[in-house]
């Protein structure tokens, strides 16, 4: 039987006009995830599911950047989230 893991659910906060890094503003598991990602939908954010990448970011404390290491590979969750949103304006 294979071991269960509990979805996970991270929301990160960037702004990119103050350079800074992405800060995560909400993280939890189970309910929580499922509370996280519904809001999300609410607002009309896009979501984006990688396992690997919410089991790092699931790491870091509420308030905090992501460490350096991560930033490839939130740049690239990033860059695929405003190209969505180009094509949104476009539609």
């Amino acid at each position: 039987m294979a071991d269960f893991k509990p979805k996970k659910a991270v929301a990160l906060k960037y702004d990119n006009e103050s350079g800074a890094a992405p800060v995560v503003v909400a993280s939890g598991q189970g309910d929580i995830a499922e509370r996280i990602i519904e809001l999300a939908q609410e607002a009309g954010l896009h979501i984006t599911t990688d396992p690997d990448l919410s089991e790092l970011l699931a790491q870091i404390p509420i308030g905090h950047e992501i460490p350096e290491e991560l930033y490839q590979a939130v740049a690239e969750v990033l860059a695929y989230v405003y190209r969505l949103n180009g094509q949104a304006r476009q539609d």
